[in-house]
């Protein structure tokens, strides 16, 4: 058994997670860490699923270096798999979005002292309790599901990056091709749509929301690279955070001024409000424009989407 087990995906940040996987011995012995106490692997997106499985049943701590995704990945396998009340979760953030660093408070560690900096920190750092959704009885959501423009944007982009049109793998090049495919993809509203939900008090509503902009359902206070349109969020309250966004201001506004002290506390209790909710449901066209966790879902979820509750796992946060 392995104290720590790193899942490293070798393609994110522009190749990064390749220059941790070659400091880790380094790094670990120098934390007093005996070959035996820890392995690393690099990620096949052929066998991720079973790799992860065998990394679960062999640690006490599983540590996912790569983006939103990738540990996307591992939450859905590790929830399947019946692992998530055992083994602690860690993330070394190597994404273009990287919300759940963010709220870890792994990011900024990340952005000011470097990766290495960051792996020394997060093999010290404490556990603490975080909400786990599952999307149709298959899919972990640790951050949030959205459907309409903003998942439209992120499905362009991955067809872009697929296709080639996007030739780096720099994280500022990336955020500069989503702001252009914002331009590109501004008009886009919601297909027909109908949300059924549960809210925090247990009553159960229904509300038609076609031809909105989006529909954004939070577990955690950081949605598109680090904006929060998500009003006293909690990642430990067994409670999502929908937000119905109607039009283009709200939208652009919700990202621009909701982490902005004050300007942003106003905007999201008196204008762009969000909803306490135990579970949602979603009635939707099979074709519209879908994201889980950052990554684009589109076309894969049928034309009904179920989120409850699933289990807490532990995450190391550097952070309260």
């Amino acid at each position: 058994m392995y104290k720590f087990f790193f899942l490293i995906n070798p393609i994110s940040g522009g190749g990064q997670g390749k220059v941790i996987y070659k400091f880790l011995p380094e790094i670990m012995e120098s934390m007093n860490h005996a070959d035996s106490e820890w392995k690393a692997e690099f990620t096949d997106k052929d066998r991720m699923e079973e790799q992860t499985r065998e990394a679960l049943s062999n640690t006490e701590t599983l540590i996912a270096v790569g983006g939103d995704g990738t540990v996307s990945a591992v939450l859905s396998t590790m929830l399947l798999s019946g692992y998530a009340n055992k083994v602690k979760i860690g993330l070394i953030p190597l994404g273009t979005g990287n919300d759940l660093a963010r709220v870890l408070h792994l990011y900024k560690p990340f952005v000011d002292r470097g990766l290495l900096f960051l792996v020394r920190r997060l093999l010290l750092a404490r556990p603490r309790p975080f909400d786990l959704w599952q999307v149709n009885g298959k899919l972990a959501m640790a951050n949030y599901f959205s459907g309409g423009i903003d998942a439209r944007i992120a499905h362009d982009f991955n067809q872009d990056r697929a296709t080639g049109v996007i030739a780096s793998n720099s994280v500022f090049f990336n955020k500069l091709h989503y702001v252009r495919r914002f331009f590109a993809d501004r008009s886009y509203h919601l297909k027909a749509t109908k949300i059924r939900y549960v809210d925090e008090t247990g009553e159960a509503k229904t509300v038609d929301i076609s031809g909105n902009r989006t529909v954004i359902i939070g577990n955690i206070p950081s949605y598109a690279s680090g904006s929060n349109p998500f009003f006293d969020s909690d990642m430990a309250d067994g409670l999502l955070d929908l937000v119905i966004v109607p039009n283009m201001f709200n939208f652009l506004s919700s990202i621009a001024f909701g982490s902005v002290p004050v300007i942003g506390y106003l905007f999201k209790k008196f204008v762009q409000k969000s909803i306490k909710v135990q579970s949602v449901q979603i009635e939707l066209d099979p074709q519209e424009f879908l994201q889980l966790d950052g990554e684009d879902v589109s076309g894969k979820l049928g034309d009904q989407v179920v989120i409850k509750f699933a289990s807490q796992v532990q995450m190391l946060s550097l952070g309260a």
